[in-house]
């Protein structure tokens, strides 16, 4: 298949690629002082949401909005306090499991580029609460 015109999704190596970094990617979210108090203690219903979105945000079939709908995914985050300072903190736990699982580094950047316009856009929060 032609490489450009293959999906993040594809690239990254499909749904056994997304799983593991969503596996790799929460034990740092968890272990985060600005990102642990907004997540509960039973990340496992969160750790398949994430799976079924990142499926569907880098380009594989819909299974986020296949159970749940559209992902309205700034809604869904309004009753989460989120500022500059945990948007980065989520970025550099993703940048941190993405290395980790070997994603290659060109690859690597783009997905994160495109999870950067997500973290930005879902800030409801000034300073540093």
């Amino acid at each position: 298949m032609d490489t450009e015109r293959q999906t993040g999704y594809q690239l990254m190596g499909g749904a056994h690629t997304v799983r593991r970094l969503v596996e790799v990617f929460y034990p740092k979210v968890q272990a985060d002082p600005l990102l642990a108090p907004l997540f509960p203690t039973d990340i496992e219903p969160v750790m398949e949401k994430q799976y079924l979105f990142l499926t569907q945000f880098f380009g594989g079939p819909n299974l986020y909005s296949e159970q749940f709908g559209h992902p309205m995914m700034r809604g869904r985050h309004m009753s989460v306090p989120i500022n500059n300072e945990r948007a980065d903190a989520w970025l550099r736990c993703m940048n941190e499991a993405m290395i980790e699982i070997d994603i290659e580094d060109n690859l690597r950047k783009m997905l994160l580029e495109r999870l950067r316009g997500s973290a930005y856009h879902f800030i409801n929060t000034p300073g540093d609460h």
